[in-house]
């Protein structure tokens, strides 16, 4: 080897040059709040039936695994149905490695070159990234100043752009907002209006929301999809599981963009053996869901600005800079995310003491001169 070059010396594609990889500091600090995580982990009950699970396809593993990961379907299936209402069958049902891969395999399906997709910023980062990554085109229409979408410049968007795909996030990465399923018909009927693309909700936080489920909405509309993930509130993140639930002929297109062989059996397995004890694994959503309620009420107690949320985590802000303010957590022993919203930060609801750890190095920090703004006032409404 004799020169050094970087990534960008190299002939990538010119949509990649400059661009950073994806991915929040992954440091080993006391307390780690910054990726959405479920903090509690599987009982040892759930642990030796996933690890059961496992076992009875070790043996088999010179053989490749299930291609259409049927059973594990079938199963995601029957966990959707009693969770929404929905009679939701296994040809409903993809699944693969987390949600970004069935993002990924969506916009494989659905972009691509001379294509676009349209959301809604501030939002989960990885649509524009996974959009590009497929050679798609991304454009977005700001969100207002409660991190609402505005249905009228939404619905203009999708009829000037008439996109391939629309992206709506709900509840919202980062801020916590759910839309409301009128929002979401609005855009659905818009779209199908412009007979150009397919409508995504992404519901990574469905459980820990109060509002009823887009899947609720599926039945008639074959252009909607919703994708989910086992790694938040089923706290199984580490085993990279995620689905779509839709119509069986977006299975059907799917299944002609997917790798072979794309689930392992070993994967399949574990998930089989969480979704044979949901209950168990999610019975702390309840408990983060009062975790991050805890932290909306000590950010306001200290005048600052929160966005409502029905996810595991808060957006809070009205910081000169919030880069500091992470700093300052973090030398508390305390990791949040900077999500890139001048002003805003935000913290995952943890444990009881994880959030009295975070509350209480908050507290601390913004009630040093000039950390918060003039313009936020104790008992301002959320934004």
């Amino acid at each position: 080897m004799t020169d050094t070059v970087s990534a960008d010396d190299l002939p990538i594609r010119p949509e990649l040059v400059g661009v950073s990889a994806y991915g929040a500091p992954q440091l080993d600090v006391p307390v780690r709040l910054n990726t959405n995580e479920n903090p509690h982990a599987p009982s040892d009950e759930v642990v030796a039936a996933i690890v059961a699970s496992i076992a009875t396809e070790v043996s088999g593993l010179q053989r490749y695994p299930d291609r259409d990961a049927l059973l594990l379907r079938g199963d995601l299936a029957a966990y959707v149905t009693s969770a929404t209402g929905v009679n939701v069958g296994t040809d409903n049902v993809w699944a693969a490695n987390g949600s970004n891969e069935v993002l990924q395999q969506l916009l494989q399906t659905f972009g691509g070159p001379g294509r676009t997709a349209l959301g809604f910023e501030p939002s989960y980062s990885m649509h524009a990234l996974i959009s590009r990554g497929t050679g798609t085109l991304f454009t977005s229409v700001p969100r207002d100043a409660i991190f609402a979408i505005d249905v009228a410049a939404a619905c203009d968007a999708i009829d000037r752009v008439k996109p391939s795909v629309v992206f709506v996030c709900s509840p919202n990465n980062p801020t916590g907002t759910a839309v409301d399923l009128d929002v979401i018909n609005r855009l659905y009927e818009q779209l199908l209006a412009t007979d150009t693309g397919v409508l995504i909700v992404d519901e990574a936080y469905a459980e820990f929301s109060k509002r009823p489920s887009a899947i609720t909405l599926l039945p008639g509309r074959q252009r909607l999809i919703v994708t989910r993930t086992m790694s938040k509130a089923f706290a199984f993140a580490g085993a990279r599981v995620g689905y779509f639930v839709g119509d069986p002929a977006v299975v059907e297109a799917v299944a002609r963009v997917r790798l072979p062989y794309h689930l392992s059996a070993i994967t399949q397995a574990a998930a089989r053996g969480a979704l044979a004890h949901s209950t168990q694994l999610l019975a702390a959503v309840d408990d983060l869901k009062f975790q991050r309620d805890r932290i909306v009420v000590g950010c306001r107690e200290l005048g600052l600005l929160v966005a409502d949320s029905d996810a595991n985590f808060v957006l809070f802000g009205g910081f000169t800079d919030q880069a500091a303010v992470w700093r300052k957590l973090l030398e508390a022993g305390v990791l949040v995310r900077d999500v890139g919203l001048p002003g805003w930060l935000r913290v995952t609801a943890g444990t009881p003491d994880e959030t009295s750890a975070f509350l209480s190095a908050l507290t601390t920090i913004a009630q040093e001169p000039g950390v918060v703004t003039t313009a936020t006032a104790v008992g301002q409404e959320s934004t």
